[in-house]
């Protein structure tokens, strides 16, 4: 349970950095807050609250055509909203 809550947490964190640095989520920078998430090998409900997020404010902000299609495979394989 602490390792989940640390997890959500940590991803959250990590996406102020992707945020502030240059407002838009790079290729390399989604596949970091996804392997925060997948470290235990499984996405929890926290996780994909958190991510849906996430890949919400990235897509308002713009993405480059690679990182959107990322961001589908993404929402496909973990059943995150849109």
């Amino acid at each position: 349970m602490n390792d989940k809550l640390r997890s959500h947490h940590e991803i959250a964190i990590a996406s102020i950095h992707v945020f502030a640095d240059d407002g838009r989520l790079d290729l390399a920078e989604l596949e970091k807050l996804l392997a925060l998430a997948l470290r235990d090998q499984t996405v929890d409900e926290e996780e994909k609250r958190v991510l849906a997020n996430i890949l919400g404010r990235a897509e308002r902000d713009g993405v480059a055509p690679e990182v959107q299609a990322r961001i589908d495979e993404v929402r496909r394989l973990y059943g995150l909203p849109a």
